[in-house]
């Protein structure tokens, strides 16, 4: 089972390329020359920033405010920039955890490789591990989220994503609603 292992990386983002509604998701880490490059699904991006942050937010409350945890994200860690080239995906994450190691304040992200049932025997899954402070973890969330919004717009009755020339919208009982205006 190949791990890659970041402890800490250089850099850990999120990030997509594509157009919306057709964009592709990734996890990057980088650190000592090397960088590793994990596809996922926008829904595993936004559950991991979403969990980071009840994660942190607990941590914060259990310690009474004592622990170095920042409430949001520290300007100095903003990382706005592209993902790095060359773009070349290791595997794709099927699931992934998060810990939290107090004894070295913190944040454990493993992302496991998505394995075909025919593979189940005959190969261990890829890991991504990376290990990220609580302020680089903030950031990694801002940006996540910032990311996962950046997709098309929602439709104002149904809330699902609304494509160029529209959607077929459940609340207008399958009507076509929500057209783009020119």
């Amino acid at each position: 089972m190949p791990v890659f292992d970041y402890d800490p990386p250089e850099r850990f983002v999120a990030g997509a390329l594509g157009q919306p509604g057709a964009r592709v998701f990734y996890l990057q880490a980088r650190a000592e020359g090397r960088l590793t490059t994990v596809a996922l699904e926008k829904l595993q991006v936004a559950a991991l920033a979403g969990r980071l942050d009840e994660l942190l937010d607990e941590v914060l409350r259990l310690s009474g405010g004592s622990a170095h945890v920042p409430a949001v994200a520290p300007a100095d860690l903003t990382d706005d920039a592209p993902l790095d080239v060359p773009l070349a995906e290791d595997f794709r994450v099927g699931t992934m955890a998060l810990a939290w190691d107090a004894e070295r304040s913190q944040v454990v992200i493993e992302a496991q490789e998505v394995i075909d049932e025919d593979d189940l025997d005959s190969s261990d899954p890829a890991v991504l591990r990376v290990r990220i402070s609580a302020g680089a973890a903030r950031a990694f969330t801002r940006r996540a989220l910032q990311i996962v919004a950046a997709g098309r717009p929602p439709c104002p009755l149904c809330g699902q994503p609304l494509d160029a020339a529209g959607h077929v919208c459940v609340r207008l009982n399958g009507y076509r609603g929500g057209e783009a205006a020119s």
